[in-house]
């Protein structure tokens, strides 16, 4: 197939690339110099999205946050001007982290233009997208859903089908208040372990092999440890994604106390500088407040 993917970055680049090594051919744009691999893979690089668009089949989005979707689907050259006209129908999967209400609009437009929309946010990270082990929540149509389904499982394993437009960014929400409150409680625990005075590596080793073991302890906690703080996914796109939760949560009237604390958290972390490091650092605003990190480093 024509694909086009737009949005190249720590995710997206492996994403693409799993793309290029199945066979399909590339369109792409980038707002930043494309990367080395993504022309090696034979990419064919266009000047806006509505170029994108106009050569490819289906067409994936791996944006930031809401505006970057909504200025690259119906900003001006937007994917959206290439999606009228007659022809065949084309495809959108828009697998960047946005709001659930931002996205059912999104679906509404593109549908209205005679194009498929699918809603297929991610979980797995930088280590997922480059393994093509993402975990992957769709929603939309049955019809997008299957048109996308052989796309997606070239890029993860666990693909599902949630419900219609939306609910693939509800799922995603929802993953992202559960990360986070898993990473505050293991950063807690082993704050307190630290401050106890025991040996906080041997400790979470303990931990791992009773019921508060969790991928979060295994991976996050051993970079507590070790001090790993390099973005596998960044503090400010959790954040991100935390907001879009308690926006959520306001729009529907539901208390979300506990997330609202690690957003907190994370915004002490922001503030000190650390915005871009892995949203494991999350750990660092609770040392500050123990006056005592989990190691040296």
């Amino acid at each position: 197939m024509k694909i086009g993917f737009i949005g190249l970055g720590i995710m997206g680049t492996p994403m693409a690339l799993h793309l290029a090594a199945a066979g399909h051919r590339l369109f792409v744009r980038t707002r930043s110099r494309v990367p080395e691999a993504i022309t090696a893979a034979g990419a064919t690089v266009c000047a806006t999205p509505a170029a994108v668009a106009r050569e490819a089949e289906a067409v994936f989005l791996m944006l930031p946050d809401t505006p970057d979707v909504e200025q690259v689907l119906f900003g001006a050259d937007g994917v959206a001007m290439a999606l009228e006209g007659g022809g065949p129908r084309k495809l959108v999967v828009d697998m960047s982290s946005i709001s659930p209400t931002a996205t059912r609009d999104f679906a509404r437009r593109v549908g209205e233009r005679g194009a498929d929309y699918l809603d297929a946010p991610v979980s797995g990270g930088e280590v997922g997208a480059k393994a093509a082990t993402l975990t992957i929540m769709c929603g939309g149509t049955e019809a997008a859903f299957q048109r996308a389904q052989p796309l997606l499982a070239l890029m993860g394993k666990n693909i599902t089908h949630v419900g219609g437009a939306g609910d693939g960014q509800v799922t995603k929400v929802a993953n992202q208040i559960i990360v986070a409150l898993n990473i505050a409680a293991v950063g807690e625990a082993l704050v307190f372990a630290a401050k106890a005075g025991a040996d906080p590596a041997k400790v979470r080793q303990a931990l791992l092999g009773g019921f508060a073991a969790s991928r979060v302890l295994e991976v996050h906690g051993e970079r507590m440890i070790k001090r790993t703080f390099q973005p596998g996914f960044r503090i400010r796109l959790h954040q991100k994604d935390l907001s879009l939760a308690l926006q959520g949560a306001r729009e529907l009237g539901v208390a979300l106390p506990q997330t609202a604390g690690a957003a907190q958290l994370m915004q002490a972390c922001a503030a000190n500088g650390l915005a871009d490091a892995d949203h494991s650092a999350l750990v660092r605003a609770l040392e500050l407040l123990a006056a005592r990190a989990v190691a040296e480093g």
